[in-house]
């Protein structure tokens, strides 16, 4: 006979594990909780011989209820001890993008098995499982997990802030500079993630020539979309129609929709679409 018993006084994890543990679908197998000095204990009396079968099946629940209800307070917890500096926004937006991070599925399944292992190990050679000290003393990869995951969602929540910062401050250049625009519409064709901006009589408009009057820079190298968004701020268009010849919306795209807000209008489908389309299959068929 196996024997197990949980201690802890949480009662959400304490239905949690009784409803998983009554669909456990092992014959032989005995459910009782009672209520001792310090612990509520759920007792798990298993009369079968098939042992391993029996605490993988314990020691994936468990592992599902840790995930459930204890792991977000972990990395909260983490949060506020590393990170203090940040107000409680910040912190709220670092705890989703953590999370986020760790839905992936290769951090998934690697979190999944760092605890996974440790309670079979344990539940296969103790008859008490103190699920808080457990959690608390014997993850210590889990956790590593977890900071590490916790640290890139701090990077990213920098750099998304900066984007944001960078995007304001375009924001506000265009409307200080609205009332010298002189050209009523642009349209800007992006296919294969590159741009090209032509005026309504389709001719194309020489993005190298405004680079000598630079409002933005990514980088040291630039590429036909560094060119286009720094021409689009020095002519400021009334409006910039954006043509999605792939049909394509990508981060350059977003970022034009929002620095330019209802000024962009996007199109996939009109003769500027088709013709470089058009273009696009010939280019390819002459490879």
């Amino acid at each position: 006979m196996k024997s197990l018993c949980i201690k802890t006084n949480y009662s959400h994890v304490i239905n949690y594990l009784l409803k998983n543990f009554e669909n456990i679908n092992l014959e032989n197998t005995y459910i009782s909780i009672r209520k001792f000095k310090h612990f509520n204990n759920i007792i798990i009396h298993y009369l079968g011989k098939e042992y391993v079968k029996f605490n993988n099946k314990l020691s994936n629940i468990i592992t599902k209820c840790i995930i459930n209800y204890y792991e977000e307070e972990l990395i909260y917890n983490n949060i506020n001890l590393n990170y203090f500096y940040f107000n409680t926004y910040e912190k709220k937006k670092i705890l989703e993008n953590t999370i986020n991070l760790l839905m992936e599925e290769n951090t998934y399944s690697l979190r999944y098995d760092c605890i996974n292992n440790e309670i079979f190990k344990n539940i296969s050679i103790n008859h008490s499982f103190y699920l808080q000290p457990f959690i608390n003393f014997k993850l210590k990869k889990y956790v590593d997990l977890l900071n590490s995951q916790i640290d890139l969602a701090v990077n990213k929540f920098l750099i998304d802030r900066e984007y944001l910062e960078f995007v304001n401050i375009l924001k506000l250049y265009i409307r200080s500079e609205s009332e010298n625009s002189k050209i009523e519409h642009l349209h800007l064709i992006y296919k294969d993630k590159t741009s090209i901006i032509v005026d309504d009589n389709k001719n194309i408009i020489s993005c190298n020539d405004n680079m000598k009057k630079a409002k933005y820079i990514s980088d040291i190298s630039f590429s036909s979309n560094d060119f286009a968004l720094n021409t689009l701020l020095n002519l400021i268009p009334k409006s910039i129609t954006i043509h999605l010849v792939d049909g394509f919306c990508d981060e350059f795209i977003n970022t034009l929709k929002l620095i330019f807000q209802d000024r962009v209008k996007i199109c996939e489908d009109c003769d500027i679409c088709n013709m470089y389309r058009c273009k696009q299959k010939t280019n390819k068929k002459n490879l």
